[in-house]
């Protein structure tokens, strides 16, 4: 990605000009882009597109004023976590969710992985909601939070605890950074195919959809014809799914090595 963005920035290493520096922003635009892209953000007035570039680039800037090429780092690599932690912090201070709707999707979760365990399978989300007594509306609404917070918390853990992975390092990373890693990664990227294997084709082709083709909710939802509402509701299901799966899998030096 942006393979242009390296020499701008040895170049502004070289000789720090307003020039050069208007070369790297530039040359790290595709990869602003691309972080922005990955988030599906609900409507919200703080939350543009351009927002979210704004806050984006500001963030790359502040890496190019940090980056010490003597330590053998590629910039991208450098500068990728700075900027999906701004971002990270900017929609978290927007509070998207209430603390009641957190509550609910807490229970949710709780509910699940109990009944799970029970049942020796992901429960249904009519066995969830006659589990808590609520509608199968109210299931999807909790899903479609779920989701949203997967979108909007991308360090959030896999675990309960603080110290897991975070849910971006279980994204493929596009940009091809290394040295993070490696190793551990690995093999948790492999578990993730595993656990995606066993999800239902609809499922899988929505993940595939959404995540890999970088299609919108409303794409996706005219490719497999149901709502993008519909969408963003399965995809915290399969949210859901993943995280309870790999908790009961995931070993614990791997991902304390893994957390953000």
């Amino acid at each position: 990605m942006a393979p242009e963005l390296q020499p701008a920035v040895d170049r502004f290493i070289a000789a720090p000009t307003p020039a050069n520096r208007t070369a790297v922003v530039r040359a790290g635009a595709p990869l602003v882009r691309s972080l922005v892209g990955r988030l599906h953000v609900p409507s919200h007035p703080l939350a543009a597109e351009e927002d979210l570039e704004s806050t984006a680039m500001l963030a790359l800037l502040r890496a190019l004023d940090s980056y010490d090429p003597v330590h053998g780092t590629q910039f991208v690599t450098h500068a990728y976590r700075r900027i999906q932690g701004a971002l990270i912090d900017y929609l978290r201070d927007l509070d998207v969710l209430s603390a009641d709707r957190r509550q609910k999707l807490a229970e949710l979760n709780r509910t699940a992985e109990t009944y799970a365990q029970t049942l020796g399978r992901d429960p249904s989300d009519r066995e969830l909601a006659d589990r808590l007594g609520v509608s199968v509306e109210d299931v999807y609404a909790r899903h479609a939070d779920a989701n949203l917070r997967f979108a909007l918390s991308l360090s959030s853990s896999v675990g309960d605890d603080e110290d897991g992975a975070a849910l971006s390092d279980l994204l493929e990373d596009e940009t091809g950074m290394a040295g993070f890693e490696a190793v551990e990664r690995a093999q948790l990227m492999d578990q993730i195919q595993h656990e995606i294997a066993r999800l239902p084709e609809r499922q899988q082709a929505i993940l595939g959809l959404h995540y890999l083709e970088g299609l919108t909710l409303k794409e996706v939802g005219r490719v497999v014809g149901i709502s993008d509402a519909r969408v963003c509701q399965i995809l915290g299901q399969v949210h859901l799914a993943l995280r309870r799966r790999l908790n009961a899998v995931r070993p614990p030096s791997s991902m304390s090595a893994l957390a953000a």
